[in-house]
């Protein structure tokens, strides 16, 4: 066999390969969704044990406003059913379809932002004022910095979901897939938080 032959063999036993090999990318980022829900946990607990062992002293009891976490709520549920509407699209090869529906997402998420910060400026505590202030904050900042990350994310998919040069098609939807499915998990964990905080 002529070195070209063995050549033409090896490449031939890697593309067999690379074509049998399983793609473990959406198993690694849902082990790390798992473990960041542990996280929100383990807030969550915190909080409920503080709020159960630690109550709050006479006039330093607050009642939190509903409109706006309901209006949040309300912006993250429809954000993602716009998100879902774009892989709908890119599935159908509209990619320029795609990219509307992914820019509308990550202006509801901006939007949210921006209602969160609005509550925390007419809030009636601080985030030193008590264990109860504190709590408040690490879990709806924590959670608003998982926002702010996944809407830099879709605004970075819009992008390269573009009809002209871009890489994500409904042949390559992995970086798609992924970006949604971690927003979903994001809306998830603001609708728990939204009951504990302020329905509980």
């Amino acid at each position: 066999m002529t070195s070209l032959d063995s050549s033409k063999e090896i490449k031939k036993n890697d593309s067999n390969l690379s074509e049998n090999h399983e793609d473990f990318r959406m198993f690694g980022l849902i082990t790390f969704l798992i473990a960041d829900g542990m996280t929100f946990a383990g807030f969550f607990a915190a909080y409920l044990t503080y709020k159960a062992v630690n109550p709050l002293p006479d006039g330093a009891i607050y009642e939190l406003e509903l409109p706006i976490p309901t209006l949040n709520t309300i912006l993250l549920l429809v954000s993602s059913a716009t998100f879902h509407k774009a892989g709908k699209a890119l599935l159908k090869n509209k990619n320029s379809d795609a990219q509307k529906w992914l820019i509308g997402t990550a202006l509801l998420g901006i939007t949210f932002l921006i209602c969160q910060l609005f509550e925390y400026f007419n809030l009636p505590f601080g985030l030193t004022d008590n264990l109860f202030a504190s709590t408040f904050y690490a879990l709806t900042g924590f959670h608003g910095l998982h926002v702010t990350l996944g809407t830099l994310m879709i605004l970075i998919i819009s992008w390269q979901t573009r009809s002209n040069g871009g890489r994500i098609t409904n042949k390559n939807m992995f970086p798609l897939e992924a970006v949604e499915l971690y927003w979903h998990f994001v809306d998830g964990i603001w609708v728990i938080l939204f009951i504990i905080l302020y329905l509980l």
